[in-house]
């Protein structure tokens, strides 16, 4: 069924390939950002996410101009997706980084709650594992990453995620909404495949990103699965693909590149160590562009 969808942050590099993965299954999007969206028939209302005003006016208007035409006001929206961010570490100070994530992100989810839509879609990412963007040379406690693991973030970046993961929750649990945080991979598009030798010759480059990635075609699948599925209430799922980036079986690779953390449960041959068994299972996500499809190497 085609839905309104409000989608912040679409003209970064995940957010436009979601939005088009939105488009193409017949959705209307609104595209919420400070940077111009080049995509027919989306229209980018130029928002400061962190002025909860901004984010209240945005999700109560017209789309586009035949909006108008009904002369009955803007129409509902059914979702809300929000993607913007400052998107790493080492783009403006840390401080920014924090306040930017976390407030913005509180006033979308607050916003969408009180003009009563409750379908949101947050955001969170991989960083939140706490090994991203650690403080050397650090081990996760264990594998697979699933998400009931304790987020210890250490960065300014993971540490806003974990907020928000938290807001999300205590929404859902004040007003009923359905509120999914997707714990995105390393976002990959099309033209990155072309770096996938490097990383297999250097296993320990992807150490950082537990060794697993999302094409962003398939992200935008993902997101799709969130809004059409409803009655959940706080969710977290994590956000990749099925395999990791190696051609080594997935356990015997671990127990020789990760040797200090321990594996909980058996891992399917080729198995991300970021598990994405949960979306599997509960969305029914089939990944359609796996990284060995396009890699000569694998």
């Amino acid at each position: 069924m085609s839905k309104r969808i409000v989608f912040t942050g679409g003209s970064g590099k995940a957010g436009r390939h979601a939005v088009a993965h939105l488009r193409a299954q017949g959705h209307a999007v609104l595209n919420l950002d400070l940077k111009p969206l080049d995509m027919d028939g989306v229209n980018t209302l130029i928002t400061d996410l962190t002025d909860s005003g901004q984010v209240f006016n945005a999700l109560s208007m017209h789309f586009d101009f035949d909006g108008f035409n009904s002369g009955q006001g803007p129409a509902p929206v059914d979702a809300v997706v929000h993607f913007a961010a400052i998107p790493r570490v080492l783009l403006q100070p840390d401080n920014e980084t924090f306040k930017a994530n976390v407030v913005s992100t509180y006033n979308v989810i607050e916003a969408a709650t009180k003009l009563g839509i409750n379908k949101i879609v947050i955001a969170s990412s991989e960083t939140t594992y706490g090994v991203c963007f650690a403080e050397g040379d650090q081990d996760y406690h264990s594998f697979p990453l699933e998400e009931d693991y304790d987020i210890d973030p250490m960065d300014s970046y993971g540490l806003s995620k974990l907020v928000n993961e938290k807001t999300a929750r205590a929404f859902a649990m004040r007003t009923g909404a359905d509120i999914y945080a997707l714990r995105i991979g390393n976002v990959v598009s099309p033209e990155d495949y072309a770096r996938f030798p490097a990383f297999l010759a250097d296993p320990q480059s992807r150490k950082r990103n537990a060794w697993s990635y999302i094409d962003a075609r398939d992200l935008g699948q993902i997101v799709d699965l969130c809004v059409a599925k409803d009655g959940l209430g706080f969710q977290v799922f994590n956000a990749v693909n099925d395999e990791i980036t190696a051609n080594e079986p997935t356990e015997a690779f671990l127990k020789k590149w990760a040797p200090n953390s321990p594996i909980t449960r058996p891992m399917g041959d080729h198995e991300a160590p970021l598990s994405n068994r949960k979306i599997r299972e509960v969305l029914g996500f089939k990944q359609q562009h796996s990284w060995r499809q396009y890699v000569p190497q694998s």
